[in-house]
Order: structure tokens, then sequence, then C-alpha cells
């Protein structure tokens, strides 16, 4: 028997699934088979009626974003606290993490301006749960509203395949496997594609306006064709997608994109990290002392 074919029949399925807790990869150590919370915690909250608890993937910057967009448009109303939750340390399995996601994600958010206090979980829930709140950033007819709610569920749905997908097997597995990386690239590929062809005739994803449409898939395929997602860019031949690229590079002009894509971001260059966010001048402080002082509470200090 070759090499190649012992690989591809190594692994054969128990009738009946059991946890093996070795496997996993890089997230063994937090991934579970069953839900819940697994410690008593509480989550801090600040002095904003937003409470934002997340870290800085490009689930959680889709959120910063717009977050950063609404100020920027001087909705003042829109201040928020953003907490850092380590998903690495198992945070998200707190209790009172839980208690405001029960699916145990980031990001969560908390809407204390609401009695009771309102809880919106998933990061498509919540961009359509702010732009609905603030009016703003989703069109109003009720045409180009769909055409924007397209590509927002449009994300959600295809986003899996790339992160849990690709980005998994690509750059996280514990072993390069050939059938699950050909099979996420050319899924990945085939996304690229149809955003490119869409973006060919389209300044923005719903037209001429930019909307949260395109705040979520440039947390994702702006980040992937920038090379700044699992290291993949020259890996899928990124450069091939011109139009992708130009609308990438026309929303990563805008202030608040580049304010929203450093929030809760705690690795890479430092100028690029605020650890938390819980007021404007955040932004202009060391981020290495806020870092130090994110530890220090955690740590009880």
């Amino acid at each position: 028997m070759s090499k190649t074919t012992a690989e591809k029949t190594a692994y054969s399925p128990d009738k009946v699934w059991t946890w093996n807790k070795d496997v996993g990869g890089k997230f063994a150590s937090i991934n579970r088979p069953t839900a819940g919370a697994s410690h008593e915690k509480a989550l801090p909250v600040g002095k904003h009626p937003l409470q934002l608890y997340s870290l800085g993937t490009p689930n959680g910057v889709k959120v910063t974003v717009l977050l950063e967009e609404l100020l920027e448009l001087g909705m003042i109303d829109a201040e928020y606290d953003a907490w850092l939750i380590n998903i690495q340390e198992g945070e998200q399995f707190s209790s009172g993490f839980v208690e405001a996601n029960p699916n145990s994600k980031i990001p969560v958010l908390v809407d204390n301006s609401t009695n009771p206090p309102t809880r919106v979980f998933e990061s498509g829930a919540i961009m359509l749960y702010l732009a609905e709140k603030f009016n703003a950033f989703i069109p109003e007819t009720h045409a180009q509203r769909t055409e924007c709610l397209n590509w927002l569920f449009w994300n959600i749905g295809a986003v899996p395949f790339l992160g849990g997908g690709f980005g998994h097997f690509y750059a996280y597995a514990p072993e390069k496997l050939e059938y699950p990386i050909e099979r996420y690239t050319m899924e990945v590929k085939r996304q690229l594609d149809l955003l490119d062809q869409h973006l060919a005739d389209n300044r923005y994803l719903c037209g001429d306006e930019y909307s949260i449409a395109d705040m979520v898939n440039m947390a994702w395929y702006g980040s992937l064709v920038m090379g700044k997602l699992y290291e993949a860019a020259e890996f899928l031949d990124a450069s091939i997608y011109k139009n992708v690229i130009r609308w990438t590079e026309d929303i990563q002009q805008r202030p608040a994109v580049k304010r929203g894509q450093r929030v809760n971001r705690v690795w890479g260059a430092e100028n690029h990290q605020l650890a938390e966010r819980h007021d404007a001048s955040d932004f202009d402080k060391d981020p290495a002392e806020i870092l130090k002082q994110v530890i220090a509470r955690k740590l009880g200090k």
C-alpha cells in the first residue's frame, strides 16, 4: 500500500463518536462538545449604555467598525465600552458571558439603554440591531435594504467556509491534509470571484451607498486580500481580484475603519492594537499600558 493510500485510509470513524481531548490542534484546550458555563464569573460593566464583549477577530471587527462609524456621524448614544474576551483562556465560557450569549462566541453586545437590558449575540444580528437602532448604514428603500440584507446574510453563510473551513485546515490544523485544503480553497476562491464580479459594476456591495454589508465583508474578505488573514494571500493568488482590492483600499481610508480595526486587538504591530476601548481618548493612549491594565484587572490586581 502506498503512503498516500495509507494516509487516506488511516482514520475510520467509530460507530458512535466519543470525545478525544487530544485532537483539535490550536484550539483543542477550549473546544468541547457541550454548551453552557464552565465557571462562575460576572462580566464587567462600564459607563456607557452599549457594552461589547469581544476580540479583534474579523467577527469582532465588524461591530467595532460600525460603532466607530456611528460615532463618526456624531451619534453620541453609540458610545461604548469594548471589553477584551480572551477565547484562548476560555473566558467565553464564564457564567456572565453565557448569560449574554448562550452560544459562547464573540462578539456579544448588551444594550443597557433598554429596560430590561437587551442582549444581542451573533455578529450579523448585532450589525442589524445597531443599524436599525440608529437608522444608519442601512438603505431606506425596500429594494436597496433587501440588497443590503442579501449581502449581510451572504456573509453569515459564506464565512464559515472561509474561517472554519479554509482557515482552520490551512493555518491551524495540526497537519496539512490535501482534501480539506483543496475543498475549501476552491470555495473561498469562488467567493472571492463572486465578490470581484459584483464589485466590477458597483462601488460598494449595495451600489453607491456604503453600508453594514460592506463592513461585515470587509472584515473578512478585505483582510484576506490584504494578506492579513491566515497569511494566505499568495496561496490564494489574491492579487487577481482587482475589484475586491479596489473596494478594500477605498474602505480602508475611512478613519472609523482604522479605529475599529484596532479595538480588542492584542497582536500585530503595537500601534494597531487597543486591548480595550472605554473612551474615544483611549486611541491616543499607550497600547502597551492599556494592555497592562487589562491584564492586571483580569488577575484581580
